[in-house]
């Protein structure tokens, strides 16, 4: 039962994020594309009745991520956000009345049965409820420099594979840094009441990171294909997740022989996202991509 109520909850995220994730691609698909970041972006697509649908999805989704958090270790909540990309996909093919190929039920499958594979292997527990200041200023640091880095490099090359690659990996980090962040603003809330968690640092700090997450996934899904944004988010979500679980949160993960079958549960995942990401549905036409 203990790890019961933070798996459902992070289901049900991923469910809300998987549904947001539809919206606001068609979203963004249909308003004036742009080479650069701009804010005003958002200020288009706030006319659109479709993405602000899909934003209140995201609302539901950080309800059900709040409530994992607080009740699980980050670093096996979050890599269940990997559901995401193949929950998106069967929404899109239900949206838009074509059914999935084999191909891509197998790699539902893959992703499924790998991500099972590896956290079952895992088996993350343990943890400090509080990190310390040095730890968070050194996972902080990192973090913003990585996905500034990130988003440097994707904004610099045309619209492409390798643009929306960096946007997509920039919007992971942004993302697994709002999760940390938001794990112990729960812990605040928990221990010190709604005014001391409207009058923590971390409760700001997962907002602002949460908006640069938001803006840079809008700007990843404009700069290239999903083949190439969507693995970069979904692996580097779950990747970068568990390292500052462990780094930040000191959550362990089984070692020895259980290394071997988690690696074979990150290899099946690997390839299946791989695989649905390159035969995935697009979002806007409902046409899979050649």
């Amino acid at each position: 039962m203990g790890f019961l109520v933070p798996v459902l909850f992070a289901l049900l995220a991923a469910l809300s994020n998987a549904t947001a994730t539809v919206l606001q691609r068609r979203a963004a698909l249909t308003v004036p594309q742009s080479q650069g970041f701009r804010l005003s972006l958002v200020l288009d697509l706030l006319r659109r009745p479709v993405w602000l649908a899909g934003m209140l999805a995201v609302v539901v989704a950080g309800a059900g991520q709040a409530a994992a958090l607080a009740t699980g270790p980050l670093s096996l909540v979050q890599p269940l956000f990997v559901l995401e990309l193949p929950l998106a996909l069967l929404l899109a093919s239900l949206s838009t009345g074509r059914r999935m190929p084999p191909v891509m039920w197998a790699g539902v499958a893959a992703v499924v049965a790998g991500l099972g594979i590896a956290l079952g292997a895992a088996s993350p527990y343990g943890g400090q409820g509080e990190v310390s200041a040095p730890r968070w200023a050194f996972g902080l640091a990192a973090g913003a420099a990585a996905a500034l880095l990130l988003a440097g490099a994707g904004l610099r090359r045309p619209v492409g594979k390798a643009r929306a690659g960096c946007l997509g990996a920039a919007t992971a980090v942004c993302y697994a840094l709002t999760a940390a962040l938001m794990k112990d603003s729960m812990r605040v809330l928990d221990t010190a009441g709604v005014t001391g968690f409207l009058t923590a640092w971390q409760t700001y700090a997962f907002a602002a990171a949460g908006v640069g997450a938001v803006l840079l996934l809008e700007h990843s899904m404009q700069g290239g294909p999903l083949v190439a944004s969507q693995p970069a988010l979904t692996l580097g979500d779950a990747t970068v997740s568990l390292l500052l679980g462990v780094f930040l949160y000191l959550e362990h993960l089984r070692t020895g022989w259980w290394l071997l079958p988690q690696a074979l549960g990150v290899a099946l995942v690997v390839l299946g996202v791989l695989s649905l990401a390159r035969h995935g549905i697009d979002l806007r036409t409902g046409h899979r991509p050649h």
